[in-house]
Formats: C-alpha cells, sequence, structure tokens
C-alpha cells in the first residue's frame, strides 16, 4: 500500500462512516466468504426487520466480484441479502460455470488427455468453456439492483478489479451513484475508471488463466483483453481506500498450510511433486495475494496514526483506517482432496487422465468444485470461522466518528 493511497483516503470526507468489504479471488473456494457473511448476517439480524445492509463500499476480486455484484444488486433487502447470497449458491453447480467437451476415451491415456485439452485451448484460448457462466450471471446479478443500491444509498461504490493481458495494466472498475463526478486514480500499474457494471466486467475479473478465456473491454478509448483480477494484484486494499471505506473487512481464500499435500503427509518426499501437486501450486500462484503484507502496513500506519499527539494528527492531509481480515483456519486443498470425486465427468477424465487429480489434486480440484458437498463444506467453515470471531466483528462493525 502506498503512502499516495493513504493520502487520497484523508482527503476523502464522506457525512458518514463507510464500511469496506473487500472479497478476494479463487474460483469455488470463494464459497467459504458466503458463509462468513451468511453468519454475519445470523448474528446482526435479531428482529423481524432486517438491519440495514452493513457494508457501503463492495470491493471484489475475481470470484470475490461475483458476490460483490450479487450482494450489491440486493443491497436494499439488508443483512438478508447474505442468505439470498447463499441459497444462489447451494444451486450452483460446474455446469453452471464451464463446461468441458472430451471423448470418454481420453482418462486412458495422458497423450491423449493432453491433445485432446491443448486442442481446446488453441481453439478457445482456454482448456474450458465459460459460456454458462454468462447466462448464470445474467439470471443472478441484478444490474437493476445495484443502480437502486446505489440511488437509495444503501451503498455507496461497488467496484470489481481485472488484469489486462494487452498493457499488463490491472484496473479497477468502480461504480458509484456519481460517476461522473468522480476523479480515478493511476498509480504504476494500477489504474482506475467509473462506469456502470456490466456482466462483462464480471467475466473479465473471473477469467481464471488457462482455465478461462480472457474477455475484451473498452479502456482508455480501445479494446483491451483481460484476465483474473487476482494476476497482477499488488494493493488489494487499495480501492476501498480510495472509495472512502474507513473500516474494512477483508475476506480471502487463502491456505493457512500447504506442506504435506502432496504426499498426504508432512514428512519429506522421497519423490518430487507430481502433475496434481504442480498444477496446483502454479494455480495457488496465480491466487496468490499479497493480502497479508496490505493488512499488516495498513494496521501498522493506523497505529502509528493514533499514536501520534491529537493536535499534530488533525492536521495530516490522511487518516487511520481499520482494518479486519478473515481467511480460513483449514486447508482448503486438503477438503477439496475429499470431494473431487464430485467434479463434472468430462473434467475428471481429461484432469484424471493427465494425473493432475492425484496427490495434490485436491489444489486444482478447489478452484473447480461448484458442487453441493466441497460448496456446502466450505460454507460451513466460513460460519464457523466467523463465529469464532463474533465479538470482533459485532464490534468492528459498531459505527464511530471519523
Amino acid at each position: 500500500m502506498s503512502l499516495s493511497t493513504i493520502i487520497h483516503a484523508g482527503l476523502t470526507r464522506p457525512s458518514r462512516v463507510l464500511h469496506g468489504l473487500v472479497l478476494m479471488g479463487g474460483g469455488a473456494r470463494t464459497a467459504y466468504q458466503v458463509g462468513v457473511l451468511q453468519a454475519l448476517g445470523a448474528m446482526l439480524e435479531l428482529g423481524a426487520t432486517p438491519p440495514p445492509f452493513p457494508f457501503q463500499v463492495l470491493v471484489g476480486t475475481s470470484a470475490g466480484a461475483l458476490n460483490v455484484a450479487y450482494l450489491a444488486g440486493a443491497a436494499t433487502n439488508g443483512v438478508r441479502a447474505f442468505g439470498e447470497l447463499a441459497h444462489f449458491w447451494s444451486r450452483l453447480r460446474s455446469s453452471d460455470v464451464y463446461e468441458l467437451d472430451v471423448p470418454r476415451w481420453v482418462r486412458f491415456s495422458r497423450v491423449l488427455a493432453a491433445m485432446s485439452l491443448w486442442r481446446n485451448s488453441r481453439r478457445d484460448g482456454a482448456i474450458l468453456d465459460n459460456m454458462p457462466l454468462v447466462d448464470t450471471l445474467h439470471h443472478a446479478v441484478s444490474l437493476e439492483g445495484i443502480e437502486a443500491s446505489l440511488k437509495s444509498r444503501a451503498i455507496e461504490a461497488v467496484a470489481v478489479t481485472a488484469s489486462s493481458y494487452t498493457s499488463g495494466v490491472h484496473w479497477t472498475f468502480c461504480h458509484t451513484a456519481r460517476d461522473g463526478r468522480q476523479s480515478p486514480w493511476n498509480r504504476p500499474g494500477r489504474r482506475a475508471e467509473f462506469q456502470p457494471l456490466t456482466i462483462e466486467h464480471l467475466m473479465a475479473s473471473s477469467a481464471i488463466p488457462f482455465l478461462f478465456p480472457s474477455t475484451p473491454l473498452w479502456v482508455d478509448g480501445r479494446r483491451e483483453f483481460f484476465g483474473d483480477g487476482s494476476m497482477r494484484q499488488i494493493s488489494p486494499l487499495s480501492p476501498a481506500m480510495h472509495l472512502g471505506a474507513h473500516k474494512i473487512l477483508v475476506v480471502g481464500v487463502g491456505q493457512p498450510q500447504r506442506s504435506g499435500l502432496v504426499n498426504g503427509s508432512n514428512a519429506v518426499p522421497s519423490r518430487g511433486p507430481n502433475l496434481g501437486g504442480i498444477a496446483g501450486h502454479a494455480m495457488a500462484s496465480v491466487f496468490h495475494d499479497t493480502l497479508q503484507a496490505d493488512v499488516e502496513q495498513a494496521q501498522r500506519v493506523t497505529k502509528t496514526l493514533q499514536q501520534l499527539p491529537r493536535e499534530i494528527a488533525s492536521v495530516l492531509p490522511y487518516r487511520s483506517v481499520e482494518v479486519l481480515s478473515i481467511q480460513p483456519t483449514q486447508s482448503l486443498d486438503a477438503l477439496a482432496q475429499k470431494y473431487a470425486h464430485e467434479l463434472p465427468h468430462s473434467v475428471r477424465r481429461a484432469l484424471g487422465g493427465l494425473g493432475a487429480l492425484k496427490g495434490g489434486g485436491g489444489a486444482l480440484a478447489s478452484y473447480l468444485l461448484f458442487e453441493p458437498g466441497f460448496v456446502q463444506a466450505l460454507i460451513a467453515l466460513g460460519e464457523q470461522d466467523a463465529y469464532a470471531r463474533k465479538e470482533e466483528l459485532l464490534s468492528f462493525l459498531m459505527t464511530v466518528t471519523a
């Protein structure tokens, strides 16, 4: 996080304290976020009338962007939006997200499996076809609801991130009720634009490299091709701060521990990793965000500001921002290994033919397992982790004077 981001945040003086929600990327693993938010909604919803939606600034990356867009479209329903998101995920299947057409015989030969996948990648620029996701998002995400949420001030801003294959720039696409009066930011390797969000923005943000094809978007008056927003994401908290958030809850889906998953133990392996282990590690590298470093830096700056004498702090052009981070307390790779059999038959045939589901194959499967068993296990883990930090979460959501 750069000092200029902190200064810009300090120059933003909204009329009320803004709570930000940042949801990181990770394919099917982002069902964990649904569990955290569903538990949070239950903590807040005590009476017959649902409390207002607790976050005013929503920022999402990759599949986290899909969650953010869904919530933005339902924010006028208050905290019940979290339960609605959970209901959406409970009905989701891999066939609603992607499809893979491969012959049945590819399971019997790694060479034939590789040739089949190579043919798909040459034709489409990716192994999987994510066109089913377009239809799913059109039915699930209410773009009109996003406009209503902004107009009613249920939320103040919503933003999604994507990475340009064309220029290498990491873009944040922001939408507010007053886009024409907003000033986009421009930092080395990072830029922002204010415009209404579309399904194409969501497809671009969630286009996992190698697995899903890129999506074209217009920026700076030209057409560029975009992929997953997790790539080249060096400052995940920056958009929420630029958009004026005073307090930021960030929910990631990173691994607490990955060692030993290749051979199922913590012992030093006698052989190198197999294809499943390498593929899982490569995918984890794509989604390896700088979240923890960004959180620690924001907390360090905040602590420093709070220790300054009041008369000095009052004249400085920046303010402190409170950040609370929640990530899984258990390995999602290991959890996915238990449900890898739920993958669509075509995907199991192709990846199984390559040997990519053996050993550490749970890591790769965890990004593609949009199936009930894994999704519900993730939601349950998210709820468990949220309730373990109930007092911390409720204290965080208390509005204080900025």
